[in-house]
């Protein structure tokens, strides 16, 4: 297996010191300058690695003043969690495959929308972690094996389906971003370690193609209390 790159284990780095309270709150992170020195590495690279945690709410960056470590529970933007283009997962931090099959749609949960109960669907479910490995989320993705009869055989932990699509000359037209509130059956909650009939918030995402047929189902649930969404508008005069 080869070494992760250098920006992700150097971001790694300083989100297990975040995690583990040696950097706590308030506290400053060096700047991209002194991370280049640091580390030897390019300008590009520090930003990215001080971009990523600032996306994954750890820290806050402040112009002209820093990189700071947030306070309280972990900060996403709404507006990228439930942008569909990410190459990358939501959610940083480990993944882990839980399951991965080929079953009918009508084992599906939760319901797959537009087609019959009898077709055949890639069905992935994967759990997200942060690095002191407390469950952040659960995924679900299920796509028709007519579509994708080969997913199953990709390195799926890290793999997203709009990007792999693409890739393969997939016509994609459409994402549709759903968000609402339900209670854990006993099984997920199991997976999110949490108490069943906790309530939680699922973002459930369908993706069609130009010709109007599905293409995918994915549906997230998130832990409650590890996560606080927001989004930032400017009110500034053009």
């Amino acid at each position: 297996m080869s070494a992760p790159p250098l920006y992700l284990r150097i971001r790694n780095e300083l989100e297990a010191r975040i995690r583990s309270g040696e950097l706590p709150p308030g506290s400053r992170l060096p700047t991209e300058a002194e991370l280049q020195e640091q580390h030897a590495i390019g300008r590009a690279t520090a930003q990215r690695v001080l971009s990523e945690l600032a996306q994954a709410g750890l820290v806050e960056r402040h112009r002209r003043k820093g990189t700071f470590v947030a306070d309280g529970v972990r900060k996403e933007n709404l507006l990228r969690f439930v942008n569909p283009r990410l190459a990358t997962p939501e959610i940083p931090g480990r993944h882990e495959v839980h399951s991965a099959a080929v079953v009918r749609a009508a084992e599906v949960t939760p319901p797959v929308p537009g087609l019959d109960d009898d077709t055949p669907v890639n069905h992935l479910v994967r759990r997200k972690f942060d690095t002191e490995e407390t469950p952040l989320a659960l995924e679900h993705t299920t796509v028709p094996f007519a579509l994708a009869p080969h997913l199953l055989d990709e390195e799926l932990t890290h793999l997203t389906m709009i990007p792999y699509f693409r890739a393969r000359g997939v016509p994609l037209a459409t994402s549709r971003m759903y968000l609402d509130p339900v209670l854990l059956d006993e099984r997920t909650a199991h997976l999110l370690a949490c108490e069943p009939g906790v309530p939680v918030l699922r973002q459930r995402r369908l993706t069609w193609l130009e010709n109007g047929e599905l293409a995918e189902s994915a549906a997230f649930l998130l832990r409650p209390g590890l996560m606080e969404f927001y989004v930032e508008q400017s009110v500034r005069d053009d």
